[in-house]
């Protein structure tokens, strides 16, 4: 898909899963020819931050409807790591509940005016990309997801053919935070599934490699993150292929 952002139309939608609220961000090209595909958007630990806004942004401006989806409910965003750990952990110590809040964004996007409700896909940062990969794994309907320095733990094996989404992870080789015997788990994992796995190992590529705060926030509470510039534009260069051939 071509870039366009001429007419970048941005809002805070309330999506409602379980009684929680859920405060999205939405972005897509008002001047864009629609229907178009839509792209879920899922954040790191942090939470629905500027960060997260600015690539829903990014893939405005490409032609997609992007959601920004608010996986803790109520707009929450950590303000340390600690605060961090506990938002997450909260999350996945019910992934029920996670799985209610991603149906409930992919069915906002569904019925958007602006997206061909057939063609849209997911991506995540960390703790998003964990989340992303859960939701391939248990079937949703989507093209594809991509995973960019996520978790790769599983907690849904999928059954031979019931994944439905192509599935893209673009990996920090040198990221200490993810074990080599999870990489090893996912493909075994992939391959019995029977999916369509495509695995990028980027070298010299630390987690959180795509977040230019990533350096401050290692160094300000002792993570082994970074960002990695080079691997930031290699991986959204991947990302636009990647589109480009499930959306086709």
């Amino acid at each position: 898909m071509s870039e366009s952002g001429s007419n970048l139309h941005t809002e805070t939608v309330a999506i409602t899963a379980d009684g929680t609220e859920l405060e999205c961000y939405l972005a897509y090209d008002e001047g864009g020819a629609a229907p178009h595909p839509g792209v879920l958007v899922v954040h790191e630990w942090w939470g629905l931050n500027d960060y997260i806004r600015r690539r829903a942004n990014m893939l405005a401006e490409l032609g997609y409807t992007a959601l920004a989806v608010d996986m803790y409910g109520g707009g929450q965003v950590a303000g340390d790591s600690d605060e961090a750990g506990q938002l997450m952990n909260g999350v996945l110590a019910d992934i029920g509940q996670a799985e209610s809040r991603m149906d409930a964004a992919l069915g906002f996007l569904q019925n958007h005016p602006t997206v061909d409700a057939e063609r849209i896909a997911a991506i995540g940062y960390c703790f998003g990309g964990g989340v992303v990969l859960h939701s391939a794994r248990r079937g949703m309907p989507l093209a594809g997801v991509v995973s960019y320095h996520g978790s790769l733990g599983s907690m849904h094996t999928p059954a031979p053919g019931s994944v439905r989404a192509k599935i893209m992870v673009c990996h920090g080789a040198d990221d200490v935070l993810i074990p080599e015997e999870q990489i090893a788990a996912l493909h075994d994992e992939m391959k019995t599934a029977g999916a369509d796995l495509r695995f990028t190992s980027y070298p010299g590529a630390l987690h959180g490699f795509t977040n230019p705060d990533a350096d401050v926030n290692g160094k300000k509470y002792g993570l082994p993150l970074a960002y990695h510039a080079e691997t930031d534009k290699q991986s959204w260069q991947a990302t636009k292929d990647f589109f480009n051939e499930i959306f086709a």
